[in-house]
């Protein structure tokens, strides 16, 4: 079957569902030559429901082809979220000595009668490279007393102690576990208590090593912890990060972690985890998410499916303004994809108007680099209308310092009181360099990266589809200011079949 892009706001080249209702991204692993991406999935509705696995497989992360649902609810209750793991050495004992994959997983369980849940966590393998899975018949494999929300466990093999490591949000803490062969886990210990963001409950976590400014002799380990919607935030859900040391049982925070950092600024990058078995030639650590919000998440106006995962990402360590960041990139694969339809230098301001007055696309990448000279704020009006009612805003103001994007009249937005708005992150603009803004426009969606991934905003947004005019945002005072590069890349829809 054949995804139907004509769908309104059904991405061109971002990930998402054949039909119905997609979540959280699961059991991301690399094996054999392709990226195995499974995710939270309702069957049944396009609201949030009785979890399934769904299932999808790519050689190069950006056509996806779609595979049959990879694991269902069963007398232990639904299938939460979690991870997969090549079990290269057989530590399970499901694969005769061979490798094989091995998904770990949450098992949620409700009673109808009290209405108590139970989260329990439990293993899946494959024998076939992810085609089939059986579910072990110790299931569950861990379980807590007294800790309700017991879920999302990121497993990863310790190379310094041989042991695999799990990872997993209890509450407003994670614990960690350690196991020889997966099937047995032992305690290690507990972080995120008096540190960190704990607006909501914390959730999808995940931890690994990166190197710092690319030197592999100097290592960080990067925790990602997901925080759920709260009444009192008002971003909704988000995820924050924390670097520090790991000794293959405890995570030690460094002194930079005692603010809190946040991986992306905007409103709907969420729950995301990398891809585990990455090869050693290739080393980099490949991040995606799910690109909604809890706040409206279920109320997102699209029919017949709902829910899109955010450009697979790079993740690196690097050191801007004196202080070492988390930076993120659109993964190479993603790169210029498309044919090129502008590429300019050197441009005043007041000429850039006629150069994108004949662009009209819905989905495409555009890289511009703006020199300092500009004193009011600047950027795009992306996915804009012939009568200038519709245009999300996407700029940098100068003189506050501050990337933002204004989707107040990105179109739909009646769906939740919540979804319009100006949404805004600091960032300094270093001293004689040029601001560049690279940008992922598609038809539901706009991801922001600037100062080469410095700082990340992603934002949903639900244009007519008519509306594909480009616009340069900037003032009067701007009309000699010079856009020292401006590249447009036309992205075209990639075959997505079952």
């Amino acid at each position: 079957m054949t995804i139907a892009i004509s769908q309104p706001h059904r991405p061109v080249y971002h990930f998402s569902p054949p039909s119905h209702w997609m979540n959280d991204p699961n059991g991301m692993v690399y094996w054999d030559g392709e990226y195995h991406l499974f995710y939270q999935h309702n069957p049944h509705g396009t609201t949030w429901g009785p979890m399934h696995w769904g299932h999808a497989v790519s050689t190069d992360l950006i056509a996806w082809t779609h595979r049959p649902i990879a694991l269902f609810p069963d007398e232990l209750g639904t299938i939460f979220s979690g991870s997969a793991v090549v079990d290269r050495e057989d530590t399970s004992g499901f694969f005769g000595g061979k490798p094989g994959l091995v998904a770990i997983f949450t098992h949620h369980q409700e009673d109808p009668a009290s209405g108590l849940t139970r989260q329990s966590q439990s293993l899946a393998y494959s024998k076939d490279a992810g085609q089939t899975w059986t579910k072990y018949a110790g299931n569950p494999v861990l379980t807590h007393e007294t800790c309700v929300d017991f879920r999302d466990p990121k497993v990863f093999r310790h190379a310094e102690t041989g042991l695999w490591v799990m990872i997993l949000a209890c509450g407003q803490t994670v614990h960690l576990y350690t196991s020889p062969d997966l099937l047995t886990w032992t305690f290690a210990s507990e972080f995120g208590d008096g540190i960190g963001s704990h607006d909501g409950v914390w959730e999808c976590p995940g931890l690994f090593p990166l190197a710092v400014e690319g030197d592999p002799a100097r290592q960080l380990w990067v925790m990602l912890v997901s925080i759920g919607d709260a009444p009192g935030s008002a971003e909704g859900s988000r995820t924050q990060y924390f670097t520090g040391s790991f000794d293959g049982r405890t995570f030690t925070a460094d002194e930079a972690s005692r603010t809190v950092r946040w991986l992306d600024r905007g409103r709907d990058n969420y729950a995301g985890v990398s891809w585990s078995d990455i090869p050693a030639d290739d080393g980099r650590r490949i991040y995606i998410g799910w690109m909604s919000n809890w706040r409206y998440a279920n109320q997102t106006p699209t029919e017949g499916w709902r829910s899109a995962m955010t450009i697979p990402r790079e993740l690196t360590l690097e050191t801007r303004g004196g202080e070492l960041a988390l930076i993120q990139r659109p993964a190479i694969e993603a790169e210029r994809t498309g044919a090129c339809v502008l590429s300019a230098k050197d441009i005043r301001a007041a000429d850039v108007p006629q150069l994108l007055s004949g662009i009209q696309l819905d989905a495409y990448e555009l890289v511009a680099e703006f020199e300092p000279g500009f004193v009011q704020p600047f950027g795009f009006k992306v996915r804009a209308s012939a009568d200038g009612r519709q245009a999300t805003e996407v700029g940098y103001d100068p003189v506050a310092e501050a990337l933002y994007v204004d989707r107040t009249r990105s179109g739909r937005t009646d769906f939740h009181a919540d979804f319009a708005g100006r949404h805004t992150a600091g960032l300094a603009r270093a001293e004689g360099k040029a601001m560049e803004l690279r940008l992922l426009v598609d038809r539901c969606s706009v991801e922001v990266f600037a100062a080469d991934g410095e700082t990340v905003m992603t934002e949903l947004i639900f244009p007519d589809p008519e509306a594909k005019g480009l616009e340069l945002l900037a003032g009067p005072d701007d009309a000699n200011a010079v856009v020292r590069s401006l590249t447009i890349y036309a992205l075209t829809p990639e075959a997505k079949e079952d």
